[in-house]
Formats: structure tokens, C-alpha cells, sequence
């Protein structure tokens, strides 16, 4: 799969693509689908099966903080999509200027000229353009006038059911992880870099992976039973808080894992954590005794969860 970083990296090679567009949040069942048919039209046109997709996400910009939690990084995002066979990935820098561009420049310029789309997959409910003018007939006259078809995603069902990543935020909230598992079609996984960080794991007989989750709003919050792995590595099993720690006064929102029966050194390395149940809501204690108390049974809890699934 190829990525294209930037609308200024589009080239005349590039020119003749198939193509949807979205922010592809968690890539969820309904993502899958979608996708299935944009490769199916791309056999079917020869052309490659392009995604156009943003960074950041339209409403991390304009909403911040008050934006809907990030489920997926865009390095979690382009591994999916490139299981699921799209050819190329085009990743727009959503800022200020590219907001601000028209909706018939967006298609004129973007879609017509530098893409050359022949066939176009997106939600109704898709606006684009500056002040949001431009949505989904605007599009469908576009398409009439330079020749290309436009399809929503209405169309695409899970069962009787239309999947999305709203509903898959609510179950993760919820803290309800086989429905959020089902929603999206694979495990919820975190990822990030193993970074330093207080060491207070370690004084407590809990030595900890941190990483930094790098989102504006966090899907999910508290203690969970986790699997934890990394290129090369085996599958290992674990416990992880995900939160602000307010035991010890953290102000960062950020992922700690304690891999069960480990002793080796990860700092530096990118690894992959599967969210497999909730243990518990995050929670203050009185002191570092009472947390390391709670942690020694929500580490016990997480075994016995694993030696039952095992079993």
C-alpha cells in the first residue's frame, strides 16, 4: 500500500483512482465493507482503490478537546486499511488553509484534475469545502457534469445493522469490549512507544510499560487485562491502567502496562496492546500502600480472566 502524505505529493502518476473518503475511525465492520466494494469497483474500472483520509481529524481541529475520542492513531489506521487491500492511502494535513477551500475547488481541483476519480464512495452526510457548502448532491451534479459516479455508504450494512464508530466509542466507554470487538471486526488495540516514566511501578513491585496515547480525547479509561506484543516478540499477558493516575497526581491521560512475568528491558520499542476486558474504573487511593494493594488484585483478577479463557 502506498501513502501519500499531503496533497502537494499527489503526482500525474497518481491521476485515475477509484476512491472513498472519511475519517476511517477504528476501521470497523462498516469501514470493511465499504472497502470491499471500492476494490470490487476497482477490478472492475482497473484503477487503483484510493482512501483520502485527514490529519487531524476534521473535528479534533474545529472541536478540540470537546472532539470525539480518537479510536485509532493514523499508524493503527494505515496497517488495517492495508489488510483490507487499498492500493493507496492519501493522507490530507487538515488545517486552516485546506478548510478554507471551496467546494468546487475541492472538486475541481482535487478530485477532477489532480486525482482523475472515476467512481466515489461517501457517507450522505458528507460536507467538505469551506463553511461545510459542499455535501453529497453537490457532489452527485459533479459527478454528471466530469464524469465519475458517486455512491454513498448508506448502501453498505452490516446484517440489517450500520455499523459506526460512534457506537463502537459508546461500547469502548462503556467499558463493554466483546460488543466493541464485534462492532469493529478485530481486537481494540492501543499502540504507542515504551517511554520512562516515574518509575513508581517499580518501587512497587509493578514495573511498568508507558506509553504516551497522543490523542486530544481517549476512547477508554480504567484497569484492564490486556495482551501485549510487539514485531518478533511472543503474545504476553498483562494488566494496564489507562488514565491520569491520580493516585500520583498525573496530569497526562496515559497507557502503564505490567506484563506478567517479565523482566526485560522495551524501552524504545513500538508495542501493540489488545484491550481483552475491564477489570475495574480508574480510581484515587489514600496512598501508595492502598494502590499497590488494589494493583496486586486487579493482577490476580487479570490472571485468573486469562487461565479461564484458557481453559
Amino acid at each position: 500500500m502506498e501513502l501519500i502524505r499531503g496533497i502537494h505529493n499527489i503526482l500525474p502518476t497518481h491521476r485515475g483512482c477509484v476512491l472513498t473518503i472519511g475519517n476511517f475511525d477504528g476501521v470497523h465492520r462498516g469501514h470493511a465493507k465499504v472497502i470491499a466494494n471500492l476494490r470490487a469497483k476497482a477490478e472492475q474500472y482497473r484503477l487503483p482503490a484510493v482512501l483520502m483520509t485527514f490529519e487531524p481529524q476534521p473535528q479534533e481541529m474545529f472541536a478540540g478537546n470537546q472532539a470525539p475520542a480518537r479510536l485509532s492513531l493514523l499508524r493503527d489506521k494505515l496497517l488495517l486499511l492495508d489488510e483490507l487491500g487499498i492500493d493507496r492511502v492519501l493522507c490530507v494535513n487538515f488545517n486552516r488553509a485546506f478548510a478554507n477551500m471551496t467546494a468546487e475547488d475541492f472538486i475541481e481541483e482535487l478530485l477532477v484534475k489532480k486525482l482523475g476519480v472515476k467512481y466515489l464512495v461517501v457517507g450522505d452526510d458528507f460536507c467538505f469545502g469551506r463553511q461545510r457548502q459542499g455535501h453529497y448532491a453537490m457532489l452527485c451534479r459533479a459527478g454528471e457534469k466530469f464524469g465519475f459516479a458517486v455512491e454513498s455508504t448508506q448502501s453498505f450494512m452490516v446484517g440489517s445493522h450500520r455499523v459506526s464508530s460512534t457506537e463502537v466509542r459508546e461500547q469502548l466507554a462503556k467499558g463493554n469490549l466483546e460488543q466493541a470487538r464485534r462492532l469493529l471486526g478485530h481486537p481494540y488495540i492501543m499502540s504507542g512507544r515504551v517511554a520512562h516514566g516515574q518509575k513508581i511501578g517499580r518501587t512497587l513491585g509493578f514495573p511498568t510499560a508507558n506509553i504516551a496515547l497522543k490523542r486530544l480525547v481517549v476512547p477508554v479509561r480504567g484497569v484492564f487485562a490486556v495482551r501485549v506484543f510487539w514485531p518478533g516478540s511472543d503474545i504476553y499477558e498483562g494488566v494496564a491502567n489507562i488514565g491520569f493516575r491520580p493516585t500520583v497526581n498525573g496530569q497526562k491521560c496515559q497507557l502503564e502496562v505490567h506484563i506478567f512475568d517479565f523482566n526485560e528491558s522495551i524501552y524504545g520499542k513500538s508495542i501493540e496492546v489488545e484491550l481483552v476486558a475491564k477489570i475495574r474504573d480508574e480510581q484515587p487511593f489514600d496512598s501508595l500502600e492502598a494502590l499497590q494493594k488494589q494493583i496486586l488484585n486487579d493482577a490476580d483478577k487479570a490472571r485468573a480472566l486469562f487461565s479461564n479463557d484458557a481453559s
